[in-house]
């Protein structure tokens, strides 16, 4: 059972197809379904601590691994019993059962234990559950005091992210993806059903362009250090200056070494902040790192042509977030620096229209059709370009008040002025300070507590 940071993420087809290459290699059915079991086994008797568990099979080889974690449990001394939906449908289950010496109760009459082994039903689901089986999974889910999920809560197509009744009511107190995660552990509602997500190693060779976010290596100024060598980061700013000037704020505690303000009153804002004027000619200069357009933009015609000089005149890498999102074509942003563009799920739409898919396939799509990083915000945030996609779960609600967003852009901006960056890598850090940020606020905490506690949250990364 170990974390998930860094993990790659499989469809259901690449899970089958790692699971494929797996058994031409010289692996067996049987010897990833022992390997899962021995993980199902070791999780449950380091959380049970001797508690009665009920191991909840199904016909197929999620079932298999069920039983087989009920009889290493057995053999360990615990008290397990085991429930079943059915008889054993493949090979490798079956010889599976037989491993199980004790009896096997019907799914529908079995009595609830402490802890529940759900092993019902695995990713191979795409259908809806019928209201009886939901029904009896939450009869038990209800009367556990912890339900360990193996792979998904039994109903959850793995990669709609779909989450059935019962697990929505009832989530996982644990939910161990074998072999690889799948989009359903990281995108929401499933992610909700699946409580907290650990992953059970198979030894399967899951290469893939998706992947759990992981803590970012930051740059660091030396001896020889100055304001410009941290990166310079110009804020362009329009109606409602306030948003820009939380941008501003954030992009100097994300370590920034300069952020000048844009086109703005010249008033408000910590002094560190230079307020200037607009002027396409001053926003050219070559100590200037990254541009941040979009926070307190407004969408008047003053600022359509703002945004407009700054993407012809492709002088620097652009941040592009906020009202700036409505004034853009989404078909003629290529150009000679990069862009990251971070969109909510409301302005992604507005941006790019209505399109089928997973969060994760929309924001690839997007990447590959603009040529840009797209940073996809949401209570699973998706950072993505033309070949690599970068997902950072477990959102924080308290996220959920004004500002926030003005606060990300300056973060990332700060990452992406620094010299040599990736932009990828830029948008991935900005995103993850800030999600640390967001920790260290705590709860109820304003835009502006939030953009302060960058600082400490940059000094611990």
């Amino acid at each position: 059972m170990i974390g998930i940071e860094g993990r790659a993420i499989l469809t259901t087809a690449a899970m089958r197809a790692a699971e494929d290459a797996a058994i031409a290699g010289g692996a067996t059915v049987d010897a990833l379904m022992a390997r899962a079991g021995q993980g199902l086994a070791a999780a449950v008797r380091r959380l049970t601590a001797g508690a009665e568990v009920l191991v909840v099979c199904g016909p197929g080889n999620n079932g298999g691994d069920g039983y087989v974690a009920a009889a290493i449990l057995q053999a360990a001394g615990h008290r397990v019993r085991v429930a079943a939906s059915g008889a054993p449908r493949t090979d490798a289950a079956r010889r599976a059962r037989v491993r199980w010496s004790g009896p096997v109760a019907p799914f529908a009459e079995a009595p609830p234990a402490p802890v529940m082994l759900d092993c019902l039903f695995g990713t191979g689901v795409d259908w809806p559950l019928s209201g009886e089986v939901d029904a009896g999974l939450e009869r038990l889910a209800l009367a556990a005091g912890i339900v360990v999920a193996a792979d998904l809560p039994s109903g959850t197509q793995a990669d709609t992210a779909a989450a059935p009744g019962w697990a929505r009511r009832r989530p996982a107190t644990l939910t161990l993806a074998l072999g690889a995660l799948k989009p359903a552990h990281v995108l929401y509602p499933a992610a909700a059903a699946c409580g907290a997500v650990r992953l059970v190693d198979l030894g399967l060779a899951c290469p893939g362009a998706v992947a759990v976010a992981q803590r970012p290596q930051l740059p660091e100024p030396g001896a020889e250090s100055h304001k410009y060598s941290r990166g310079m980061v110009a804020v362009v700013t329009g109606a409602m200056e306030g948003a820009a000037r939380l941008a501003a704020v954030a992009a100097l505690r994300s370590g920034a070494g300069y952020v000048a303000l844009y086109g703005g009153s010249g008033r408000g804002g910590p002094d560190a902040i230079v307020h200037r004027a607009f002027d396409p000619a001053a926003l050219a200069d070559p100590r200037i790192g990254a541009i941040l357009i979009g926070p307190g933009l407004g969408r008047d015609a003053v600022a359509r042509a703002r945004v407009q000089a700054l993407i012809e005149a492709d002088t620097h890498p652009m941040v592009i977030d906020g009202d700036a999102l409505h004034l853009i074509d989404a078909d003629a942003l290529r150009r000679r620096h990069p862009v990251i563009l971070t969109p909510h799920a409301g302005e992604f739409a507005a941006l790019f229209g209505a399109s089928a898919g997973s969060p994760l396939d929309r924001a690839r799509a997007a990447a590959v059709r603009t040529g840009a990083v797209v940073v996809l915000k949401g209570a699973t945030t998706i950072v993505a370009d033309a070949i690599r996609t970068s997902v950072h779960p477990g959102g924080n609600p308290w996220l959920s008040t004004a500002g926030t967003g003005d606060v990300l852009a300056g973060a990332i901006a700060a990452q992406l002025a620094h010299p040599g960056s990736d932009p990828f890598a830029a948008a991935n850090a900005g995103v993850w300070l800030h999600a640390r940020a967001a920790r260290l606020a705590g709860r109820s905490f304003v835009a502006d507590d939030l953009a302060n506690a960058l600082t400490p949250a940059r000094a611990g990364a």
